[in-house]
């Protein structure tokens, strides 16, 4: 069954352990990647035989694994399966397999040029109990298929980098769409947000098909209790899927009727048929096998990418419901579209970003008169103020302030906690390392109004400045200028120089790729030269930051 194939699983945390465990078990689990060393020690301690990483490159650089999975957070999901499948691997991906459906377009294209695969984790997809279901539904033993009921509820596990329909409804939407065979015309989703105003923590989503069925799913994390039904009400039988029953219990049919007398419809009641014959199989055990099997057979899984692309569009056709307060979305072959009936409120700003790919977190502010570029993406807790113009292609990280008035180029990365104050503006391609400081008043005092002394900063174009980094205002950072971790600036940088210390000092030059100039003035990882750039007389202390340091498990943590 395949069980010869080298895996690395990316992500050793909530449900990673548990995908370690499996690949363990089928003697296939060769590398543990994570960058939480303690982590990763531990697992060292669990798994003697396995090796241990903690760069995602260490992986991917590796001939001998035939199969990546990844179980990282959603929003990792995209850039990492794409370099693995660059990299001509296979792939696993928790579920949901991206968060936008041109990154799933993207990714399965790559598969299919490259002739890899693509698997993403819809577990249930792969219990026995509910491939027992879904062959009664095939065979037609329950008749026409009327309505069918999801219910997946728990007190926790409460997440804050997703809302209850992500984190729940992708099993059920994957199993409807399964049982469906066929996509919905329509979507509504209504929620309630109990525990933070911009994050729900229950949804019910509504799904009208093409033949008549209609679906309904409800999710919440703040039940009583754990709840995970599915009823599917057919014109023959009836049939209850509990997967919190025991084995034998958990799928039972009923053989209902409804007869007509005297024209009134009148319930005849039977009663339940267990189905005890059902082999008793570990679902996660059965998913990872089929990954295997799948990378030495070469066979597609029933949770392929286009499967995965399904289920993502009706993710966020429910989100965009969500986000208005229930209207329909209507699903079509080509994608999404809101219902466009008169009686329906018009496009809002935020709908608008979605038709250019731009994401939002539920948890992020965005004001009116704010202008942001295609494909860009906005993190937890961030809140961008008006009047601000961010370019296409940007990564704004989580709890990052932008405005009012601030212009971020195209292609820009702002790592988390970082404040852009109006005065600031960034260039193309800036990277903002994590709770650096821009200031825009030299000498503020709380009692005194200083807002029209502003002095302006700019970050041209490249440039990268460091974690903990300080910029005092009205300073220029220069073309492809590297500003160290703790850096305090107070006064311009060159294009290409590297500074350091407080207040910072130029240390080196710097290329456009990220390296150290050596004392010719060349990189010697790109191997590009800078006849230009002044020649630097370093200090005897200075003279081995010339050369390129190895990486070290701190550098990655």
């Amino acid at each position: 069954m395949g069980k010869n194939a080298n895996i690395a699983v990316i992500g050793a945390g909530y449900w990673g352990k548990n995908l370690i465990r499996n690949y363990a078990g089928l003697d296939a689990l060769k590398i543990i990647c994570d960058k939480n060393e303690i982590v990763i020690e531990n697992f060292k301690k669990q798994y003697p035989n396995t090796e241990i990483c903690f760069a995602v490159n260490n992986v991917l650089s590796r001939n001998d694994i035939q199969g990546v999975v990844i179980a990282t957070p959603a929003e990792t999901h995209f850039s990492i399966a794409r370099e693995a499948l660059l990299s001509d691997k296979h792939i696993y991906v928790e579920k949901p397999l991206v968060l936008h459906e041109n990154e799933a377009t993207e990714l399965i294209q790559i598969a299919e040029e490259r002739n890899r695969i693509i698997m993403v984790g819809h577990l249930m997809q792969y219990h026995p109990v509910f491939m027992r279901l879904k062959s009664l539904v095939e065979n037609g033993e329950l008749g026409r298929i009327n309505y069918i009921y999801s219910h997946r509820l728990n007190l926790g596990k409460i997440r804050r980098e997703e809302n209850a329909l992500w984190s729940f409804a992708p099993h059920d939407i994957s199993m409807i769409l399964a049982l469906a065979g066929d996509m919905p015309e329509s979507v509504q989703c209504t929620g309630g947000n109990y525990l933070h105003k911009k994050i729900a923590d229950v949804t019910t989503t509504h799904m009208e098909f093409p033949s008549g069925l209609r679906a309904h799913i409800f999710v919440s994390w703040l039940h009583p209790f754990k709840e995970q039904k599915m009823v599917l009400v057919g014109d023959r039988k009836m049939a209850v899927f509990d997967d919190t029953k025991p084995w034998k219990e958990k799928l039972l049919l009923y053989q209902h009727e409804i007869k007509w007398q005297t024209n009134i419809p009148v319930p005849s009641k039977a009663d339940a048929e267990k189905t005890d014959d059902i082999p008793e199989r570990e679902p996660l055990r059965l998913e990872c096998e089929t990954f295997l099997d799948c990378i030495t057979n070469g066979t597609r899984p029933v949770t392929d990418g286009n499967e995965g692309l399904r289920v993502l569009k009706i993710l966020n056709a429910s989100q965009r419901s969500l986000n208005h307060e229930g209207i329909k979305i209507q699903v079509n072959e080509s994608g999404l579209s809101l219902d466009t009936t008169p009686q329906k409120p018009e496009m809002t700003s935020k709908q608008m970003y979605d038709s250019r790919n731009v994401f939002i977190h539920p948890s992020a502010v965005v004001d009116d008169e704010v202008s942001i570029g295609a494909h860009t993406k906005i993190w937890h807790f961030s809140h961008i103020l008006s009047g601000s113009k961010i370019g296409e292609n940007c990564n704004i990280g989580q709890n990052v302030v932008i405005g009012p008035d601030v212009s971020v180029g195209n292609k820009c990365k702002i790592q988390n906690n970082v404040s852009l104050y109006k005065g600031v503006t960034l260039e193309d391609e800036v990277f903002c390392g994590p709770s650096m400081v821009f200031t825009n008043v030299f000498n503020p005092r709380a009692a005194i109004r200083r807002m029209d002394e502003i002095k302006h900063t700019l970050v041209k174009k490249g440039a990268t400045i460091g974690a903990n980094a300080t910029i005092i205002c009205g300073v220029t950072i220069g073309q492809c200028a590297f500003v160290g971790a703790g850096a305090v600036v107070t006064k311009d940088i060159k294009d290409h120089a590297l500074v350091t210390g407080n207040p910072a000092r130029q240390v080196a030059w710097m290329c456009e790729c990220g390296n150290k100039l050596d004392n010719k003035n060349t990189c010697k990882v790109c191997g590009k030269q800078y006849p230009k750039l002044k020649k630097m007389t370093l200090a005897k202390g200075h003279q081995s930051s010339y050369r390129q340091k190895p990486v070290s498990r701190r550098d990655l943590t």
